[in-house]
């Protein structure tokens, strides 16, 4: 069957709404338990449509980390570009956001489909491509602004992706809020000098 190119654009788009509203399902309400028939049955669709949308739950619950990260690096851009907000600030912001207790079923399926991806998994595989490029261009590009050299802003822009990373990886492990809190804040001093 040949579509148009407007049913094509109708049939992106219908994708692209459900994507958001798995998104916000999956940050609202975690992945524990989550099948295609409650998920679809959450967001008004049959399971069967997400499965023409997306493949498999594997490859949805790849593009829900995908969104989900496009959103944190909009939400870094917005913050950047806020006036008066300095660098640092703009990371305390993001870091909050990262760590709030809503967001922790979000972040658990990040590392869930990272771990599948590094063992393999063919369904998993595709999130590794642009998981640190996608990231390190935006932060690059604003220490390059900050007046960074391009080689310290890659060095500089890798080590606080790591960070983050690592520490939201020790958050949901330790449940440690103060100690990651407090590392973040060594960090920022470190990278961006004294508050």
């Amino acid at each position: 069957m040949v579509h148009t190119s407007e049913e094509r654009g109708t049939d992106g788009d219908r994708r692209v709404r459900l994507l958001e509203a798995a998104v916000d399902h999956v940050t609202a309400h975690g992945i524990a338990d989550l099948s295609l028939r409650g998920l679809g049955a959450a967001i008004g669709v049959s399971h069967r449509m997400l499965i023409h949308y997306f493949g498999s739950k594997e490859q949805l619950l790849v593009e829900i980390v995908r969104a989900a990260e496009r959103r944190e690096r909009d939400t870094l851009t917005a913050l950047r570009a806020e006036p008066g907000l300095s660098p640092a600030d703009a990371a305390r912001r993001l870091w909050r956001r990262l760590t709030d207790p809503r967001l922790a079923g979000q972040e658990r399926l990040f590392f869930e489909i990272c771990g599948r991806a590094l063992h393999g998994r063919p369904e998993a595989a595709p999130l590794l491509d642009g998981l640190v490029a996608d990231w390190l261009e935006p932060l690059v590009a604003a220490e390059v602004a900050a007046g960074a050299d391009r080689a310290t802003a890659e060095s500089r822009a890798r080590l606080g992706l790591a960070t983050v990373r690592g520490l939201l990886l020790d958050l949901l492990a330790t449940g440690d809020r103060a100690g990651v809190d407090a590392a973040m804040e060594e960090f920022l001093g470190m990278y961006y000098g004294p508050r």
